[in-house]
């Protein structure tokens, strides 16, 4: 006998109101537990709503362009009675997803008279009027703000579901005046806008979904932090030779021995010896908050663009369950599986472009970590060992961090540390979780 359950979205992490790209499923198909019924799109990747058990869809109530969260019904299914699907991970009660947002009507509306452009400070650029009218916000917030010349778009609220409350907009003023925030685009010249037609055939493609979303957090970050990059260059000849000897075994447990994996061993010692890079400012910048647990990210090539999986608490793996690691949630980001809680998280994040080629890079920081490490392809050097050259394989390190938090003399001491620690691999390989 067969009985109806609702389809209840799961935890999704830090994110809430997720865009629905894509419906998997349509009534009377038939799923086995962990199918994916619909495509997430959150704002570092894709994901799918598995089902909860197998049984046949009956009805689904969202479609492309839908907005859900966490505990959100999506439709319903027939499954075997007596079964129990798991319960949500929410704790609020379950709720229908939201419909597509309507777009906005194409007539302008009438808005609150500006106040003169005289009266707004120096500091505040122009108000951008879409971003403007978007952003969540009372009359009275939207009409100080207008008096103020803030342009909403660009405060944080602090109410429920983000709601800007004149507390925060008057903190956002406050930090402005005193140079605490940096406005992005602020006073920045605009790029020119060329025809590239008119000087020959030209072809426009869409950006994929993940370049749209990973751009303007790069550029958030490059505009927010002052970033300053410290290049190093580490021997790894006895580790290379060393991950030669090994890679049968490992290969033989189902194991792909990559230098990578030392080098997030090596990162994990030098991270615990200057605990700076391993923390991030606090968002009033008064404070630096620093992490008692090591999340390593690492940038893994798609066809869609880069996304950064997390290796959650490396510090308690050796290096052959890190290399484990490294392959299953490379293989998931190429295939566009990974989970929310696979992409979040990260407190040191790795950047290894050496199976592909370059000698230096500056990559970079993920924020709101406060450095990232570019890793290029290792190459054969003559190095003076004190009575002659003999041929070395070095590996080039770029280290990108923000100089709020790690000057120079701290960062190049970091570099030393990491470059010391892979010329002993036997030291990585020892190391006991």
């Amino acid at each position: 006998m067969a009985e109806s359950i609702d389809i209840i979205v799961p935890d999704l992490g830090d994110f809430a109101d997720v865009e629905v790209i894509e419906v998997l499923v349509a009534s009377g198909d038939k799923v086995s537990r962990e199918d994916g019924l619909i495509t997430l799109e959150t704002d570092k990747a894709t994901m799918d709503v598995p089902a909860p058990q197998d049984g046949v869809i009956e009805s689904m109530r969202v479609s492309a362009g839908s907005r859900v969260s966490a505990g959100d019904v999506i439709g319903r299914m027939s499954v075997t009675a007596g079964a129990t699907a798991p319960a949500p991970a929410a704790d609020k009660p379950a709720k229908p997803a939201s419909a597509p947002h309507p777009a906005p009507p194409a007539t302008a509306t009438a808005r609150p008279e500006a106040a003169p452009a005289a009266a707004a400070p120096r500091s505040l650029p122009p108000i951008n009027e879409t971003g403007f009218a978007k952003a969540h916000a009372s009359p009275s917030v939207r009409k100080l703000a207008r008096e103020l010349g803030v342009d909403l778009s660009q405060v944080r609220g602090s109410g429920p579901k983000e709601r800007i409350l004149h507390e925060d907009l008057k903190a956002f003023v406050k930090s402005v005046m005193t140079g605490r925030a940096a406005l992005p685009g602020a006073a920045l010249p605009k790029v020119p806008v060329v025809d590239y037609a008119k000087f020959g055939p030209v072809e426009a493609k869409p950006l994929t979904r993940i370049q749209k979303i990973s751009g303007p957090r790069l550029q958030a970050s490059w505009i927010n932090l002052p970033h300053v990059t410290q290049h190093d260059m580490a021997d790894i000849t006895g580790l290379e030779a060393k991950r030669q000897a090994l890679k049968g075994p490992a290969k033989a447990r189902g194991i792909s021995l990559t230098p990578l994996a030392f080098i997030m061993k090596a990162c994990i010692a030098a991270l615990k010896e200057f605990p700076r890079v391993n923390a991030s400012l606090s968002e009033d910048g008064e404070s630096l908050v620093f992490k008692n647990y090591y999340h390593l990210g690492f940038a893994a090539d798609t066809e869609n663009g880069l996304v950064v999986p997390v290796i959650r608490n490396a510090d308690s793996m050796d290096v052959y369950e890190i290399a484990r690691q490294l392959g299953e949630l490379s293989a998931l980001a190429r295939d566009g599986k990974l989970k929310a809680d696979q992409l979040q998280g990260a407190s040191f994040t790795i950047s290894s472009l050496g199976g592909i080629g370059g000698t230096a890079f500056t990559p970079i920081i993920n924020a709101p970590e406060v450095a990232i490490l570019g890793v290029s392809r290792s190459a054969m050097q003559p190095v003076w060992n004190g009575k002659e050259f003999e041929p070395r394989l070095m590996l080039p390190l770029s280290f990108s961090y923000d100089h709020r938090v790690i000057d120079g003399a701290y960062a190049v001491r970091f570099t030393t540390f990491l470059c010391q620690a892979l010329s002993k691999v036997d030291a990585l390989l020892e190391a006991q979780p």
